[in-house]
């Protein structure tokens, strides 16, 4: 007989987090979602959602409100460092009647999947963390940080790429990697002429997306060898020289970036977990098991699409861990290619591997993602 309704604990206020409360609140299932942040804060930038993101919006019911929030985008128009248009890819629309993508910002999507995770019943805890689990086989007995303990049927760990879940139950587990470079990422006014992505190729990548009627963000990926921390009081000095040499737009742009506070920097890592994606009734999805660098723009599509599939073989399987199994059968191939062609892309920007055209490359992406989850 199949699982049936549980008590499910899910760990990371996060998009995957979030999502697969939605997808499993539908069913029923009772959620307590935990998240470390008291705040339950996310940084202010953009983010680049495809056509596979939309499918799997509609697929959880909140396709409305969540375009509703962005920018709809139907093309990403690639070009050279000398700022000229080489190439214009129609990006396939897999839902009739909906765009081929959005450009939304992060705290928008952050509301829309957090007012929905509350509307499906799940029970938000803020501030709290799981400091053990005690899995005995018929369930988890989770200890807390604020001293409490809580007995769940099975616990997903939801945790991104740094996840304490991941090094509580697979210990020996690899860590992500850094790969050599970073991101940068800036807020800025939107030009009209900015309607759908705009990547520029180069040893430094960089690229401008729509996210309002108003608002649109720049990124820059650069090479970073020694993992180089910069002063949060230099960060809009150092972003606008990261732009020296690059198309004219891009540098007439920089000028307005000048709010310190507003420069999102990250470092980039990857990872890509081998072997079992659960132990016992722990379940790990997302950046936990699979964070990829974002040059294909798919590092949060695939955290929501494995809460899908995970929600579904959880209502087909008749025992947790078969589901589990089953989840990360569905999901390892199609992650694998992300995290691996998104790697190709930043190794042929700082030169450790071949270069990798961005317009072939993203074409590629396109095609495989919009294959069934």
């Amino acid at each position: 007989m199949p699982v049936g309704t549980s008590k499910i604990l899910i760990i990371g206020g996060g998009i995957g987090g979030l999502t697969s409360a939605i997808a499993l609140g539908r069913q029923d299932h009772a959620i307590d979602v935990i998240e470390r942040d008291p705040d339950w804060a996310v940084y202010g930038v953009g983010i680049i959602q495809q056509g596979n993101v939309i499918r799997a919006m509609k697929e959880l019911g909140l396709i409305d409100d969540y375009l509703d929030a962005g920018f709809p985008f139907e093309q990403v128009d690639v070009f050279v460092p000398s700022g000229a248009q080489v190439a214009s890819l129609p990006m396939p629309k897999l839902v009739p009647g909906y765009p081929a993508g959005v450009g939304i910002g992060r705290r928008a999507l952050h509301k829309v999947l957090g007012d929905r995770a509350v509307e499906a019943g799940a029970r938000v805890r803020l501030g709290v963390t799981a400091t053990a689990f005690d899995d005995d086989g018929d369930g988890v007995t989770v200890a807390f940080s604020d001293g409490s303990a809580g007995r769940y049927d099975f616990v997903i760990g939801a945790d991104g790429v740094y996840s304490q879940t991941r090094r509580m139950i697979f210990p020996d587990a690899p860590g992500p990697e850094f790969t050599g470079q970073a991101v940068w990422r800036y807020n800025l006014a939107r030009p009209d002429d900015v309607v759908s992505l705009h990547a520029y190729e180069g040893p430094i990548g960089a690229g401008l997306m729509p996210l309002s009627k108003d608002l649109m963000y720049m990124f820059l990926t650069t090479p970073e060898p020694g993992n180089t921390r910069y002063p949060r009081e230099r960060l809009a000095e150092v972003m606008r020289s990261k732009l020296e040499g690059l198309a004219p737009a891009l540098v007439a742009l920089g000028e307005n970036i000048t709010d310190n506070d507003g420069v999102v920097y990250k470092p980039l890592e990857w990872l890509m977990l081998q072997g079992d994606w659960h132990k016992g009734r722990i379940v790990l999805l997302g950046d936990a098991v699979h964070a990829t660098t974002p040059h294909l723009g798919q590092g949060a599509g695939m955290a929501i699409e494995d809460s899908i599939v995970l929600a579904d073989e959880l209502a087909k399987a008749d025992e947790v861990q078969a589901a589990f199994r089953a989840f990360r059968d569905r999901r390892f191939a199609r992650c694998d290619y992300i995290v691996r062609s998104s790697l190709a892309i930043c190794h042929g920007q700082l030169g450790k591997g071949p270069r990798v055209e961005q317009g072939g490359a993203s074409h590629a992406m396109f095609q495989r993602v919009a294959e069934p989850i």
